[in-house]
């Protein structure tokens, strides 16, 4: 089992006041934990998250924190940050023309794109937009 880990729950879990953060906290912890598989997420939900975060909070630590979090710098690294490379970003841009009407962004479809090219089974995300895409967990 393997799971991709997305933007909402990395920003979730960074802050307390996020109506997400409880689902956030269980989520990371069993992940961290290895409990379902091997943990991956990208460059591009890097970007989304620390950025996020920083809007959001106000708190240029929280930002910090999080992207050293993600990176493995805090902890002993639990999460492997893929690239979207040329191959991922055109089977990206196939999705993002078939699913743009359902609301899915360029960068959900590289988190699918990754998902399917690496053979991740999961996606942990609070955006309802995946469902009924890949199987998703909150």
């Amino acid at each position: 089992m393997s799971i991709f880990i997305d933007t909402g729950v990395f920003v979730a879990f960074h802050n307390t006041k996020d109506v997400n953060h409880s689902k956030a906290l269980d989520l990371i912890k069993k992940i961290a934990t290895g409990k379902l598989g091997s943990a991956y997420t990208s460059d591009y939900i890097f970007d989304e998250a620390v950025t996020t975060a920083l809007i959001r909070t106000k708190k240029p630590e929280t930002a910090l924190t999080l992207g050293k979090m993600i990176q493995g710098e805090l902890t002993a690294p639990f999460i492997v940050v893929l690239r979207v490379n040329t191959t991922a970003f055109e089977k990206a841009w196939k999705l993002f023309s078939r699913y743009a009407e359902r609301g899915l962004s360029f960068t959900d479809c590289t988190s699918i794109a990754l998902m399917n090219i690496k053979n991740v089974e999961t996606i942990a995300s609070f955006d309802t937009d995946f469902d009924g895409i890949v199987p998703r967990l909150e």
